[in-house]
This record gives C-alpha cells, structure tokens and sequence, in this order.
C-alpha cells in the first residue's frame, strides 16, 4: 500500500414546512441553473497554453489548457448543473478565483442549492463559506475540496486532465477540478455569498465557476440513464428528484416511472418521504432505446409529469475509450454493503517488521525500505543486519512463507462473523511475489515457493461453500519494484531522493553489493503485455473476482482490459467493480488511504485502513494495545457510511496463516454490534442535507430514517437539524434497545427524544434510534 490524502465533499442546512397534498398536472420542469459571472473576482491564471505560462501554484505548476474544456458553457456529469467555465485565457488574464473573503451578491431569490467548481494546490484543503439571506439570518457551509493533481490519482474530480504542466516541462499525472454542492434554504431569499478566506500558504481554495441550482415544489434536477443492468437487460435510469418545497412527499408517497418513444418502465422508482430541502436519487429500471424525450411522471402524495429532452437510453458495449469507460460505475452490492476485510499476506510477514510509532512504516514495505535508506526512518537496514545477517535477501523468506496453520474456512468464517460483507486479499504486492496461478507469466508465486498452494483458489472456493454472501475481491500491484522487466516503465513519484520508487532493476544486496535474485521470473518479453495484463485477466476469468482493486497504477494496459472485462461481466449478468488506482482515469470509486472525509461525496468511495495504526502487512513490532479496537472501529464505520463511503479494513497475517488474537477479538467484538444494527448500516444512504451533527450521524432507507449516536445519550437527546420526521411517526433504539419505542416531540427544527437510563445503559460503541414513517 501507499499512503494517500484526500478529499470532496458536500455539505447542507434545510428548512421544514408543513405537508399536504398537492395535484401539479402536466408540465415542463421549471428548475434552472443560475450561473453567477466570476471575472471580476479572478486573482489567479492557472491554465496554460506552455509550460510556465500560468502559475496555478506557488511552484508554477498549471493545468494543460488542452486538457480542458473550452471556455463557454460546461454541464456537470453528475448534476446536470450548468457552469460559465472560463477556459483558456490568452495573456495575463486570470481564470480562477483564490478564496480570500470575497462577498459576492446574488440576485435575490430562494434557491435549492450552491455548485462550484474548485480545487486546491495545498492538499486537501476545506474552510466555511456563509450564506447571507434577505431576513438578515446567515448560515455556514464546509467547503472541502483536493489537490488538483494527485499521485496515480487517488480522487477523480469532474474534470479530469491527463497532465500538468511545470515551469519547464510536463508531468504526466493527471489533474483534476472538483464539483462542489451545498444546500441552500429554499424558504429564504439568498443575497449574497461570502467566500472564507484561503489566501495563505497552508489552505488555498481556488474556484473556476459557481452556479446556484433554482426550482420551486418537487422538481428533476436530472434523469441520467447509467450502464448498470442485470441478466434481464433492465437499464437501471438514476434520477436526482428535489424538493425545495413547501409540500412533502410522504403518507403513500410517490412512485416514478419513465416512459417515451420505445422506453418503457419494467422497475418503478419510489420515494416514500422527502421533506422540502431534501434530495433522494431514485432508481428506475427500463427497456428500450434512443435518444428520445423522455416522460417522467410522478404519481401518489404528489402528482406531477415532467418533460426532459435529448436522454439517451440503451446499454451499450465498452470500448477502451477513456469516455466509454467512465461509463462503468461502482454495483448497488458494493454500495450497499459498506464493510469489507482487507488481507495483506506474503513473504513481508516472514521478517514481519516495521518498527513502531513514530518510525513505523508498511510492514509489507521490507524489501523496499531495506533498499531505500533516504526514505527508511524505520531503519530497517539495521533490522536486517542484525537480525538476519549480511547475506540472507528478500527471496530467502519464501521457505519461511509456510501457511502452515491455515485454514480458508476459518478465515471466511471470521470476515462473515465480524459483519463484514466482502473481503479483498492482496493477491500480489509489490514484491511481485502472488498468492494464485499466475500461469507461464512468472513462477514467482505460492504455488511453485512457500506454501506450495494456490491461496486464492482454496481462499475463493471456502467462501463460495461456507460464506457465499460474501463478495470476493483481488487486490493487484500493477508495478514490481525490482522486476528487471518494468525497467522501460520505471519511475519515482518525485525527484527526492526519498521518493517513492519503482526503478525495474534487479535488487542488490545493500551490505555485499551482489545481485539479489529474482526468483521465479520466466522467459517473458513485456512486463505490460506479457506479465501485467495476462495476470489480470487470469483473476478476472479464471477465479472471476467481484472486485479488480488495483495499486500503483503508472504504466499499464488497463483500458483494454477493463472494456474486455466489463463486456464479458456485462454478457454473464454479473456485477463487478474497479477501483481508481489502475493507472487510469476512468474508475468506480476513489480509496482514500488511512483517511476518511468530514462531508458527503457525491462519488463512491472507499477508505482502507489496518486495525494496525500503519501497517496492513502483520508487524510483530506493534503492541497489542495499538491495534484498533471495537469502539474505533464501529464509530468509523458508521461515520464512513454516513458519508456515501465504505469501510475496507485491513488485518496482516503472519506467515503461518493465523491472524492476532488481539485483531480477532476487536472483529468479533464489533461484529456483534454490526449486526445487532445491521439495518442502520447496510443497504442505506446517505442524507444530503448533513451526515453529521454534533456527534451524531445519519442514514437512510426508503421506510426509515436512521439517527446513530456515537456518544452514550443522556436522558433527553436533541437533534438539532431538520429531520424527515411527522407527526404519526415512530421512533425506537434498534441493537441493544431491541426495538424499543421512545417519546419524542419537536423541538425547534429538530427533534428532542427521551432516552430511558436502562436503554442508554444497555447500549455500547453506538446508539442507533429509527425513525419509522407513518403509513
């Protein structure tokens, strides 16, 4: 693994009213996006035409204009909001605004919600804009944002280039600018908008464009027909329903269903409850074809009929096209399932070492670390010295990879009993050392060395018999750090000598200064077309992983692959995923590393994280009391999923196949917990007026309403943010509580609830209170 940053949010405040029903009849949208002109606010020229022509950062990097849409009028993928987007502007004139303090009016109106365009050239960056309102109130809002150009692209924004430029030269990682979406109170009057102050050398905001998103009642904001479907051909049609109000949706609520010239609805979409302020994506499954205007009508507690021109409908095969395969996106299982179990097992658990905090590394980093003394603050040159002695090298810790005491069984048994709803092995780090039949690609594997075994296989085929409920993943390295093959795609992440590396030269010995062997390695020419590819393709057909979760992308031939892949998935009806580091930038979902986001992303992501506090590789050096224990566990879990992310915890084995003892009782601790509250948890969204307040974070499911406290309640616990709930609903603490009822009544905008003692007692880690929507 390598250690990453990150960041998107989105953030929101709302309004309530009271519900009643109302007939809309047979009309045309009327929401609109307001683009507000930013020029007169830009400081700041971050695209270039050359190579240090414009100074985005304070290095003189800047995005490649090439790379970029041109200036005029762009509409977001994911919103259907449409941006004044600057572009390319010849000379010194600027095209983005660095966030200092700037107030900027607004034509004064209620509007549903604010988008921007931004990013950051100072990591991960975030500070609070104000909203301004005709009454005189005011309301805060987070704006969190990314760097614009991360390693191997850890986060995909909305517009993705392949490449930035430096003062002199062009650096082919890509770039990113990053959507941004906060609720607005559509009850007020907005006036104006009051930008925080990032002007300095540690927090900078730059923002390309803005456009506040304009409706009145229940409104589509979009309908985007998406490449999902099952065996039967159904095409699953996202659609982004608002309500600005001053109606609910509620009592029988509404159901959705679309129809056109050759479109059909075989899935109606439903809403259940959607109070004015909030938003919900619903799901509608059809049939048909072309590029049609498409009818979708609203029936129920409101009824209502919307016209939306030029949808394209129809499932299409993937190309290896950049824009085909960003067509691909993340399973309902995969968002739905919230929590997996990350194996890192291999040679780097024989020596089991990386020192403790604060001079841990990756354990399963050794062999790299050893080689690297500018970076190695755990000093693991000196560990091996000492511990092995000059001549013992990387390969001679196969012999001591045994898998002695492993048993599949017990591992799949243990994910299942820890709550967890998938689990992804790390089929091959690094080291280029795999745990499956990697065929005549290489014989640098668990089959041919060490266990003698084809891990994968007999790890698959126990969750297929005793487990099949959970999903199987494979994590793969595309690089090798000292494969001799990858020489002609060898590259350091950046020109420190301390830099992160793959060189492709064979390993020599840091005390003898002999060659290290290679063991293994076959008669192939190509690292990429004969080694890299091949291998992926033997985890995706032959042991058919749900989940390609690659690393360390750089040089790859994963395009092809990936439209290949996606067909033959797409022909069986089976649904599987991609993540975000195979080297390009079309992906399912982002992986935050050893981090987590303080708002909602509005793309799916997934943070992995070891119960070691920096190690997914077994490091014998930590002490038992440092591994993460339930409470942690559970409080990022549910603080991950009140987010639109998933959880994907690591443990690291030891050589003989056996997992800590302190690690296995932290899962099943948990586990316990997990299930007991399992409906809180899985199968739910988010909320996009907030996911947290206080200590308290949110979920959702079509019937119910989820409140999860994360700290014991006293007697009465108030709920301070406007929540989806009316009167004749009911609220119980599920889990511990076993359902029990509570009394609630309003209390202001949100609700206060009466905690019995004897349920706070009984409660742990979280307390999770239902709302249930009255029929």
């Amino acid at each position: 693994m390598r250690r990453f940053s990150l960041v998107l949010a989105a953030l929101a405040v709302t309004a309530s009213a009271a519900p009643r029903r109302r007939e809309y009849g047979n009309s045309s949208s009327t929401a609109a996006s307001v683009q507000i002109p930013l020029e007169s606010y830009f400081n700041n020229k971050g695209i270039g035409a050359t190579p240090g022509e414009a100074h985005f950062d304070q290095l003189g990097n800047s995005y490649v204009a090439g790379n970029l849409p041109q200036g005029g009028t762009y509409e977001s993928t994911k919103t259907g909001v449409s941006y004044l987007f600057p572009g390319y502007q010849y000379g010194n004139k600027s095209d983005n605004a660095i966030m200092a303090g700037q107030t900027i009016p607004i034509s004064e109106s209620p509007y549903f919600s604010l988008h921007m365009l931004v990013s950051s050239d100072t990591d991960s960056a975030q500070a609070n804009l104000t909203f301004e309102y005709t009454d005189g109130t005011t309301s805060l809002a987070e704006v969190r944002t990314s760097l614009y150009s991360t390693f191997l692209s850890i986060l995909v924004g909305e517009i993705v280039g392949q490449s930035y430029f430096t003062t002199n030269s062009t650096n082919y990682n890509a770039t990113h600018i990053f959507e941004y979406i906060g609720a607005v109170a559509p009850s007020k009057s907005l006036a104006s908008i009051t930008l925080p102050d990032t002007s300095n050398d540690t927090t900078r905001i730059h923002l390309f464009s803005m456009s506040l998103w304009k409706q009145s009642g229940v409104q589509i904001q979009y309908v985007r027909p998406t490449q999902k479907h099952e065996s039967n051909k159904v095409q699953t049609v996202e659609l982004l329903i608002d309500n600005s109000g001053p109606e609910w949706i509620s009592g029988e609520g509404v159901e959705i269903s679309i129809s056109g010239p050759g479109i059909d609805t075989i899935e109606p979409g439903y809403i259940k409850r959607l109070r004015p302020g909030d938003q919900k994506k619903i799901n509608v499954g059809v049939t048909g074809s072309g590029n049609v205007t498409a009818s979708i009508q609203l029936k129920g507690s409101i009824n209502a009929t919307f016209s939306v021109d030029q949808v394209n409908f129809g499932l299409e095969e993937y190309s290896s096209d950049l824009d085909s395969l960003r067509n691909h996106e993340s399973p309902d299982w995969f968002h739905e399932s919230k929590y997996g179990i990350f194996l890192h097992w291999g040679p780097y658990s024989v020596p089991s070492w990386g020192n403790s905090t604060p001079y841990e590394i990756y354990a399963e980093w050794y062999w790299w670390y050893g080689h690297h003394r500018n970076a190695d603050k755990a000093d693991v040159y000196d560990h091996q010295l000492a511990a092995y002695g000059p001549d013992v090298v990387y390969d001679d810790f196969f012999s001591n990879f045994t898998a002695e005491n492993w048993d599949a069984k017990s591992w799949v048994d243990l994910f299942a009993d820890a709550g967890a709803q998938y689990f992804v092995l790390t089929t091959k780090h690094h080291d280029g050392f795999a745990l499956f039949d990697t065929e005549e690609t290489t014989h640098r594997n668990s089959l041919h060395y060490g266990p003698k075994r084809d891990i994968l296989k007999e790890l698959f085929d126990a969750a297929k018999e005793y487990q099949p409920q959970l999903k199987r993943g494979t994590y793969f390295s595309l690089p090798e750090w000292f494969n001799p093959l990858f020489g002609p795609y060898g590259f350091s992440q950046t020109t420190d000598p301390a830099s992160t590396s793959w060189p492709g030269i064979i390993a020599t010995n840091p005390y003898t200064g002999l060659e290290e062997p290679y063991t293994g390695a076959t008669n192939v020419s190509d690292f990429i077309a004969d080694l890299m590819v091949p291998q992926m393709e033997i985890l995706a057909y032959n042991y058919e992983t749900d989940i390609m979760w690659c690393d360390c992308g750089a040089a790859n031939g994963t395009a092809e692959f990936a439209a290949a892949w996606f067909n033959h998935a797409a022909s069986q009806g089976r649904e599987i995923t991609i993540n975000n580091r195979c080297g390009i930038t079309a992906s399912d979902f982002d992986t935050p590393e050893y981090s987590t986001f303080s708002t909602v992303s509005q793309r799916k992501w997934e943070s992995n994280q070891g119960m070691d506090p920096y190690s997914y590789g077994y490091n014998r050096a930590t002490p038992a009391d440092t591994y993460m224990n339930a409470t942690t566990l559970i409080t990022t879990l549910v603080d991950m999923v009140s987010k639109n992310g998933n959880l994907l915890l690591d443990v690291g084995p030891k050589a003989d196949g056996t997992i800590d003892a302190t690690e296995i009782a932290h899962l099943l601790e948990a586990g316990q917990w997990i299930k007991a509250n399992a409906e809180a948890i899985f199968n739910t969204t988010y909320w996009f007026v907030t996911p947290e307040s206080d200590d308290v974070r949110f979920t959702q499911t079509e019937d119910a309403f989820y409140i999860l406290s994360l700290s014991k309640p006293a007697e009465t616990l108030i709920v301070d943010v406007a929540l989806p709930i009316m009167a004749g609903d009911s609220i119980s603490m599920i889990g511990a509580g076993n359902g029990t009822e509570v009394d609630w009544m309003v209390a202001g905008q949100g609700v206060s609830i009466t905690v019995p003692s004897a349920l706070a007692d009984a409660g742990k880690y979280c307390w999770v209170f239902k709302i249930t929507y009255s029929s």
